[in-house]
């Protein structure tokens, strides 16, 4: 039951985070938003990790997942950030969200048990993947058709890179105290991003932007800290639920968007959400 709240909690909280980040990126731009994402996290998960002090769980090994959940998630969240820049939510938190069967392919590998039916849900996953990117935009033009394949490139390589970063996490979240396992992205983000934009004067931030990336980086924290409490329980169910954050995402597009998709694009994403669930099902009977 905690994974299963644990990997709830993240999808709502995911599905927010993205929203908002993809009204922003097309106002001041990914890295921009990256890097202010970040600091909005850092300041919050900073003194979180203050008051729990140095825990006894931490070692050489720990720290090493520590550091490849840091840049597993601001690779996976730059990489997002460029997709959503350009392409439709409806359309790129299905592949992002991905990550969550991708991630529990690793926690398999790591040798946690999966159930026989796994291996076809996650056949279906790709079929969905490839019918989503494939499919033309109703409201496309030329040039938003050639970008295609580059949004679910972005798209793709994100879903890979939050798969690293949140069976890291997962792991770290073991043996250390949960705001030791939320504080890495955070840390990495200010210090590769935030900090070479502001030296070089190059962190843009607008009136209209602001409280997208504030609300973006909150929801970040919270999203990490649900799945890093889920991922105690079990880290392969957290994950896979935590992916259903693009079901409410695309919901959330059409209604606040209004974003249309054409049916093969409807087709993919369906075909996504099905077999993320069924993963699901299997994972967690």
């Amino acid at each position: 039951m905690i994974a299963i709240l644990g990997g709830l909690g993240a999808a709502t909280a995911f599905a927010v985070t993205t929203l908002t980040a993809s009204r922003a990126t097309r106002m001041i731009g990914p890295p921009a938003v990256l890097a202010w994402v970040a600091l909005t996290g850092f300041c919050i998960v900073l003194p979180w990790v203050l008051l729990e002090g140095v825990p006894d769980g931490l070692d050489g090994t720990s720290a090493a997942w520590l550091v490849l959940a840091g840049f597993g998630n601001v690779v996976g969240l730059l990489l997002a950030y460029s997709a959503l820049r350009i392409g439709k939510v409806a359309i790129v938190a299905p592949v992002v969200s991905t990550e969550g069967a991708l991630a529990a392919v690793l926690a398999v590998l790591g040798g946690e048990a999966v159930a026989v039916g796994a291996g076809f849900a996650l056949l279906v996953v790709a079929v969905g993947v490839f019918l989503a990117a494939i499919a033309d935009d109703p409201e496309s033009t030329e040039a938003d058709e050639r970008a295609t394949w580059r949004v679910a490139g972005y798209a793709l390589g994100a879903a890979c890179a939050f798969a690293v970063g949140i069976f890291a996490t997962g792991r770290a979240s073991a043996d250390l105290p949960i705001a030791w396992a939320v504080f890495p992205p955070r840390v990495v983000g200010v210090l590769v991003i935030a900090l070479p934009l502001l030296l070089s004067s190059r962190l843009r931030l607008t009136r209209r932007a602001a409280p997208l990336v504030v609300a973006s980086g909150v929801a970040e924290v919270v999203g990490f800290a649900s799945f890093a409490v889920g991922a105690r329980d079990s880290l392969a169910v957290a994950a896979v639920l935590t992916s259903q954050f693009a079901a409410i995402a695309a919901i959330a597009a059409f209604v606040l968007f209004r974003e249309r998709l054409g049916r093969l694009q409807l087709t993919g994403v369906a075909t996504i959400v099905l077999g993320v669930a069924a993963l699901t099902w299997f994972q967690a009977s």
